[in-house]
């Protein structure tokens, strides 16, 4: 009983503590967690504090750390960063992109993680392109090959009907054979796709017009996938195929580094891994340590060079900066916490309340929120890019107009051939044109009879 009577004082004694004190936070300007507004301060971190002050009910002020630092130890085991302030009793807390690990677990007391992300790297676009193994039909997209071959049906198919339909292509469809079957149809555009004639060809102007658009629609294709070929395969000679940290430390022509006494460098300096070693060790002998997160992004933009760091951070610039990519590789998952020192009470209240927030989604919407990517599909580079087929709607909207054309003149050849044979036999046209269809379209047998019948009457 007296046990229980003395957590209830403490709960109270804890709660009181944490209502009556101003908390003070250090925090270090990283974009999205923590960013300039005016004299004020914005971002995913902000909107934590703001949340978690309402749910474990205390005030705060937060100042930006002095010496830009997360929380390294030096050789004489000084902590410096926002880690160093909490040991030493300047802050009460640090909330920033602050990754757990065990070094900052022995000297501070860590809430369970308000965003896990792992390690990854950036590079630009043009560097991580991955040669196609189907490199031939690499210059139009699925979507543009999909409207070749239902242009290619339609054509087909638009010419059988024209050589059936005109008069001039099947004059006798009771005596003669047709010329231009469904199979030899496709075969005379095919001809016409590899510049090479296939007889014989239309001589009804209907079939004609037809033939003409689509040699023209052929040609001008051809040489939009060859002009695109070219520049592809040019392309691809200049570009390496990289995607995992094994294709970033197997070649030497791009250089590649990581932030400067944070985690990310001290997870590759004190792994085990060969391959990780091999990349410290390339990035130990070449200097290739950046002082800032905006200088890693600022060389991977300008330079061959790849930026290793935290799968978050990185997510933010690939949003921001549309020619930069991310691996799809992600090593070594780790979380974002908050720091307190050791023993502060605060930490089982932060936990629980992260926990709330993570369970009703609140996280998830920080997290849109914050990472939302200005990249709206308009300014990626088209040097070698394959061409959609809103690039040829002109060509794609020609072909469908001379199909159309050469059907409605075919038709008009018919309806002329039948007004001709309906005034001449006194009959109505519109009978004569039924049976000049049912000729062409299936009942050539009846229809043969009927002008049997009428040959014998007269």
């Amino acid at each position: 009983m007296k046990g229980c009577i003395s957590l209830v004082f403490c709960l109270a004694a804890i709660t009181a503590w944490t209502d009556a004190k101003q908390l003070s936070i250090t925090t270090i300007k990283a974009e999205p967690f923590t960013m300039s507004k005016g004299s004020e301060l914005e971002g995913y971190c902000m909107d934590l504090i703001t949340e978690l002050s309402k749910r474990v009910g205390f005030t705060y002020d937060v100042h930006i750390v002095k010496d830009n630092r997360y929380g390294s130890m030096d050789a004489s085991g000084t902590w410096h960063g926002m880690v160093g302030e909490v040991i030493r009793g300047e802050a009460d807390l640090a909330v920033a992109p602050l990754t757990m690990t065990a070094v900052r677990e022995q000297y501070v007391d860590m809430t369970t993680p308000f965003l896990q992300t792992g390690l990854g790297f950036i590079l630009r676009k043009d560097l991580a392109n991955e040669e196609s193994t189907f490199s031939l039909l690499s210059p139009f997209t699925t979507e543009m090959w999909v409207g070749i071959l239902v242009s290619f049906l339609l054509t087909g198919l638009a010419i059988f009907l024209v050589g059936r339909i005109s008069p001039t292509e099947w004059a006798e469809p009771g005596k003669e054979e047709h010329s231009f079957t469904l199979l030899h149809s496709f075969w005379y555009i095919t001809g016409a796709l590899t510049l090479q004639g296939a007889g014989p060809h239309p001589k009804a102007l209907s079939g004609r017009v037809v033939s003409a658009i689509w040699w023209l629609f052929a040609v001008l294709l051809l040489a939009c996938y060859f002009g695109n070929l070219n520049s592809v395969l040019h392309s691809n000679t200049k570009q390496l195929s990289i995607s995992t940290f094994e294709d970033l430390a197997n070649q030497d022509v791009i250089d590649y580094g990581t932030l400067e006494g944070g985690s990310t460098m001290l997870f590759f300096k004190n792994s085990k891994i060969s391959l990780f070693q091999r990349i410290y060790d390339h990035m130990e002998r070449k200097k290739s340590f950046v002082p800032s997160m905006e200088e890693g992004i600022r060389r991977a933009q300008n330079g061959n060079f790849a930026f290793i760091g935290e799968e978050a951070s990185l997510d933010l610039a690939v949003a921001r900066h549309c020619n930069l990519v991310r691996s799809q590789e992600v090593v070594s998952m780790r979380g974002y916490a908050i720091a307190a020192k050791l023993g502060s009470p605060l930490i089982k209240n932060l936990t629980v309340a992260i926990l709330e927030l993570s369970e009703s989604g609140f996280l998830i919407h920080l997290w849109q929120k914050w990472w939302a990517s200005s990249c709206l599909g308009g300014n990626n580079t088209h040097s070698s890019e394959a061409l959609q087929p809103g690039d040829l709607r002109a060509l794609f909207l020609l072909l469908g107009l001379g199909l159309g054309v050469g059907l409605l003149l075919a038709l008009l050849e018919l309806m002329s051939k039948a007004r001709s044979k309906a005034k001449d036999g006194k009959k109505s046209c519109c009978s004569v044109l039924t049976a000049e269809l049912n000729q062409r379209f299936g009942n050539r047998g009846e229809s043969t009879e009927e002008e049997n019948a009428d040959k014998s009457k007269a």
